[in-house]
């Protein structure tokens, strides 16, 4: 008599596309921050001088993903990047809160 194993049926399964996670978000969030700060030809310290920032290199933490633009300064910031804040802030919420811009906005990309 032959014997069936049980199969439940996962090695059939094709993995799940892995969604990026949080730390990976926020670096492309700074990426892309990097870029926009790069483009109004301001240095780290131009930056933090005009937001009011104590240390230059809370940008750098942003820009390289371990920090977040705080909600207060978002658009001081956008601001000072020469960029519309509504839009500044709807594109940050992309990577930082992928889900309530899903719910907000839908899928479209901004």
């Amino acid at each position: 008599m032959k014997r069936v194993k049980h199969q439940d049926g996962s090695a059939e399964r094709q993995p799940a596309k892995v969604a990026p996670d949080a730390k990976q978000l926020r670096k492309l969030a700074g990426d892309w921050l990097k870029q926009r700060r790069a483009d109004a030809e301001l240095s780290q310290a131009d930056l933090a001088a005009r937001l009011g920032l104590k240390y230059y290199t809370f940008i750098s933490q942003v820009e390289n993903g371990f920090s977040r633009v705080p909600t207060e300064i978002m658009g001081a910031w956008a601001g000072e990047l020469g960029l519309e804040p509504a839009a500044f802030a709807r594109h940050l919420l992309r990577y930082y809160e992928p889900e309530l811009h899903r719910l907000l906005f839908g899928a479209e990309s901004t």
